[in-house]
């Protein structure tokens, strides 16, 4: 089977780094993972190809788009993307697109998705069936009637279904979404997708890292890291305000996209039991051996902490409800506690930390983590139907 997956990412990395979980799982077919976001270093399979367009991307304010290239002008890239696009389903006739968000976000680029699927749709393009791959939770929108009847339309005419990467134990993509049941497009919940560890992961990545268990590993991270500076400047200061303050090791991990001159003050803020940086492959495993991760609730993420199973405390990006929604539900179930703003100075988020480190071991949060692989079983099952 060969599949076309297509994901924009142009502000942070969860939607690219989603996608490519959803990759790994599809072993023994052919995948070409269509991107155009600002360049990111990830490392795909060997049964996928990488196709990237032109690069868009947004500022911090979401203030439009805009190419990564200064060169070229934004009307260029889209008519150079459009095309690119256009011919490159052409040629290779994929059985599957499978679309990441789109229609439900990224409507800045139905430029060049929606001649692919009016194209599939009247047959002047090969015959291929349409899924939407969409995350747990919606951000709000300026005018919440037309954006929800503008997305059942394009769902009912132009998709084959719907794949939601969530538990609905957790959070319901109607939860979001007032107009669920205007769509006809056959909906499915796939269970979170994220990365799980490799058995005694803990003990191997301590030792490799040179920590003892009688001291404290702690990892932050910002996602994508545009907003990450306002959680991670004032979790340094907090250091001195821990019980224990010798015997804890911070690892910082800023997300690639954070400005240069906030990630440089947070290395010169940083002592020898404090190592910043942008990003690392092996997020997982520092999660696994951590006894404390500190955040924001971006969906990577909060499925990592849950996948690790480590104690987390969590600080919702306030620009849109997504992030809170997502962090409050992981409260109740008693996988992370909240950051609010006003613990956002060293003083009360080092009291903070203090009591999640005190705290004894979590149970094991029984929440569907197997999503990438139900969505390859599931795109595999519906060809051979």
């Amino acid at each position: 089977m060969k599949i076309f997956i297509y994901c924009q990412h142009i502000w942070g990395v969860g939607h690219l780094f989603r996608s490519i979980e959803i990759c790994k799982a599809l072993q023994g077919h052919q995948v070409i993972l269509v991107t155009g976001g600002p360049q990111v270093d990830a490392s795909l399979p060997q049964h996928v190809r990488e196709f990237r367009l032109p690069g868009l991307m947004t500022d911090r304010n979401y203030n439009g788009l805009f190419p990564t290239d200064r060169r070229k002008t934004l009307d260029q890239v889209k008519k150079e993307r459009q095309k690119l696009l256009f011919d490159l389903f052409e040629k290779e006739a994929p059985d599957t697109f499978l679309i990441e968000l789109y229609p439900f976000g990224r409507r800045a680029f139905r430029f060049e998705l929606e001649p692919i699927l009016k194209g599939v749709r009247n047959g002047s393009l090969p015959a291929c069936r349409v899924v939407c791959s969409l995350r747990d939770i919606l951000v709000e929108k300026k005018d919440p009637v037309s954006y929800e009847k503008r997305v059942a339309d394009t769902l009912n005419r132009y998709f084959d279904a719907l794949l939601i990467h969530a538990d609905p134990n957790l959070v319901k993509l109607d939860e979001t979404f007032s107009r669920i049941v205007d769509v006809v497009t056959p909906i499915f919940y796939t269970g979170f997708v994220t990365p799980k560890p490799a058995p005694g992961a803990r003990h191997r990545f301590r030792q490799q890292l040179g920590i003892s268990e009688d001291e404290f590993l702690i990892v932050a991270s910002a996602g994508g890291g545009k907003a990450g500076i306002v959680l991670l400047q004032p979790l340094i200061g907090a250091l001195a305000h821990l019980n224990s303050q010798d015997s804890v090791h911070l690892h910082i991990f800023t997300g690639p996209f954070m400005p240069d001159e906030e990630f440089e003050r947070l290395r010169r803020n940083a002592d020898k039991n404090v190592h910043v940086c942008r990003f690392t492959p092996d997020f997982l495993s520092f999660l696994t051996a951590a006894d404390l991760s500190v955040s924001m609730g971006g969906y990577n993420t909060s499925m990592n902490i849950l996948a690790a199973e480590v104690p987390a405390l969590i600080w919702p990006y306030p620009g849109d409800r997504e992030q809170g929604l997502r962090t409050e539900r992981m409260a109740g179930i008693g996988a992370a506690s909240v950051i609010r703003r006003k613990d956002l100075q060293p003083k009360r988020l080092g009291a903070l930390m203090t009591r999640v480190l005190a705290r004894k071991p979590q149970h094991t949060i029984r929440i569907d983590l197997n999503g990438a692989l139900n969505t390859a079983r599931w795109l595999e099952q519906g060809v051979n139907q």
